[in-house]
């Protein structure tokens, strides 16, 4: 069974900085590709990822509203995955969830190619 939990979110002024971190199960790293979506307040949840990660050779991919500024990364000694994310900017404000994919970054994260359980997500609030 799937299990993801994602954890590090916060309020932050605009140009702060969190770390989101998403504990995940040794068998769910086991999947092609990991990776981030959000849902904005009064929105549905992005179809499309933010940023994504293939698995077997940790090519990443980025929406364009936020290349240069968040990355992606893996712990898997810890079977965790990071989104740290920089310069933040009162748009990046949603809940944040981690997911995986049958995919690769690309698919996933473009064409909104997941599989699993969503979790609860964790809040992001960027704000003055």
């Amino acid at each position: 069974q799937v299990q993801l939990v994602e954890s590090g979110g916060g309020l932050v002024q605009p140009g702060g900085s969190l770390r989101l971190s998403c504990t995940a199960s040794a068998f769910t790293l086991n999947y092609t590709a990991i990776g981030w979506f959000r849902q904005a307040p009064g929105e549905d949840r992005d179809r499309k990822g933010v940023s994504c990660m293939t698995h077997w050779d940790g090519s990443t991919y980025y929406v364009d509203s936020v290349k240069g500024r968040f990355t992606i990364s893996r712990d898997n000694a810890k079977n965790m995955v990071y989104l740290q994310m920089n310069s933040l900017k009162p748009e990046d404000t949603a809940v944040y969830y981690c997911i995986t994919s049958p995919g690769t970054a690309q698919l996933m994260c473009n064409m909104g190619l997941v599989f699993g359980h969503w979790g609860q997500g964790t809040q992001v609030t960027v704000s003055a």
